[in-house]
């Protein structure tokens, strides 16, 4: 396994390539996952600093997910000494991880890891009721994807605000590892904006989204996809992956900011295909040696290697050579950070650009545009 190992979990790239660029805070579209259908079992909003409070109201909102997939192997003979093919042969294993409920109506986020590869998904809720789900849609630029149950009245937990999260703050990770349901462990958010290189599989025309939420909090193989949640039990991020020589938790665990899963789980729901805005942009951060050969002022921001032609950056007027330090009004001092507040905006959207040329700071207005060049819808 590699050094960063994916608990079922499996999961910057050095540009936002071609016309590639991703969200940010000021305006980020609507989803449908943002708002869920109010119901009585819904989890309390709650102001307690008791854990065991916190785990009362939410641990409901995760649920066991069980995927049945097949696999054609080669099937061999030996004749006289002489290994031979003889076709193949199919075989069917199960694979687990865990999911959040985000609405009352059978709406859950997971990994794309989990249920990528899937003929036939369960999931089994925390009441030990056991149904069938189906793929709404995946994402694997992000590992996101969104499965439904019919069912009603479910208990799911809140989205909180990921950007509100800060490095200190107590955490529960809740979900399935080892197949054995309902596990709560806790810990703190050790930091933020984390890109570990670890997604490589989206498909040809995406780029990676990494930006995540590092916590202490113990998971290990089964808790992909399951919740991390405040003191407050609001769903801060979707649990994705370990730091691992073994496969087996040995002291930091990743997940995707809530933030990011309620633009991509509502993109999903909602097309079937995220909408991403691009920006354009090649960057690379101003560290002390960037900034040598550069003559920036600054050890912050990014520094602008390549505007692709005709692309948002081009038409905003940013050029080769400037450094964007803020991106819809946040900071933005790594690619991580650059990467998660575009992800929240999709294609049409404008969004507020801050660059320092030479010895002047600009701000101008960016229309996203999608991979293919425009503001259009795409869908799968």
């Amino acid at each position: 396994m590699k050094r960063i190992t994916l608990t079922t979990l499996v999961l910057l790239s050095l540009a936002l390539q071609s016309c590639t660029a991703q969200p940010s805070e000021s305006g980020p579209s609507a989803s449908p996952l943002a708002a869920p259908v109010q119901s009585p079992t819904a989890a309390p909003s709650l102001t307690l600093t008791d854990f065991t409070d916190v785990a009362a109201a939410t641990i409901d909102g995760v649920v066991h997910i069980k995927c049945e997939i097949s696999q054609l192997t080669p099937l061999y003979q030996s004749f006289f000494g002489f290994i031979i093919q003889q076709g193949v042969q199919r075989q069917v294993y199960d694979a687990y991880g865990s999911g959040v409920i985000v609405t009352s109506d059978g709406y859950i986020l997971t990994n794309n890891h989990v249920v990528q590869d899937a003929e036939r998904i369960t999931v089994t809720l925390n009441d030990r009721r056991e149904l069938p789900a189906r793929l709404v849609g995946n994402d694997p630029a992000t590992d996101l994807a969104v499965i439904k149950i019919e069912a009603s009245n479910l208990t799911y937990i809140p989205f909180g605000n990921s950007d509100a999260v800060r490095v200190g703050e107590p955490v529960l990770a809740i979900g399935n590892p080892f197949n054995l349901t309902s596990t709560v462990t806790s810990g703190i958010i050790s930091a933020k904006a984390r890109n570990m290189h670890i997604i490589d599989n989206p498909r040809s025309n995406e780029t990676p989204l990494e930006s995540f939420l590092q916590t202490d909090a113990a998971v290990n193989s089964g808790n992909s996809g399951g919740a991390l949640v405040n003191g407050r039990g609001e769903l801060v991020g979707i649990v994705t992956a370990i730091a691992s020589g073994n496969g087996n938790y040995i002291g930091y665990s990743f997940a995707i900011p809530s933030n990011i899963a309620i633009k991509v789980g509502g993109d999903l729901q909602r097309y079937g295909y995220v909408q991403r805005g691009y920006l354009g942009v090649q960057v690379t951060e101003v560290d002390a040696n960037v900034a040598r050969q550069t003559g920036a002022r600054d050890l912050k921001g990014l520094y602008v290697g390549k505007v692709n032609a005709d692309c948002a950056a081009e038409r905003a007027g940013i050029r080769q050579g400037d450094i964007i330090v803020r991106v819809a009004g946040k900071e933005v001092n790594t690619f991580a950070e650059m990467m998660e507040e575009l992800a929240l905006f999709s294609p049409g959207d404008e969004v507020d650009v801050d660059y320092v040329r030479g010895d002047r700071s600009h701000t101008v207005k960016a229309t996203l545009l999608n991979s293919n060049g425009n503001t259009q819808i795409i869908r799968r």
